[in-house]
């Protein structure tokens, strides 16, 4: 996976954690259900990040990006961004 496809990624997520608030608000989902999917498009945000930077910095320091690989979600999230 390359940086753009991380970025689509990144995009994708964006995207339905605004169709999800939209859907919340318009009755279609309980409570529960939308903090249930927000919690889990969070961590996967959160992974998505930090495997872009991990590339990143990965390029800047002349190594190999695809070498960069995701961490668990209980490790990335919290990260000071």
């Amino acid at each position: 996976m390359d940086d753009k496809d991380i970025l689509a990624r990144i995009g994708g997520y964006v995207a339905e954690e605004r169709e999800l608030r939209a859907r919340h608000q318009r009755g279609e989902l309980t409570d529960a259900q939308e903090q249930a999917r927000m919690a889990e498009l969070e961590g996967a945000l959160d992974q998505a990040w930090d495997l872009l930077r991990q590339r990143r910095a990965r390029l800047d320091a002349g190594e190999n990006p695809g070498e960069a690989h995701s961490r668990p979600v209980g490790e990335v999230e919290g990260y000071w961004q």
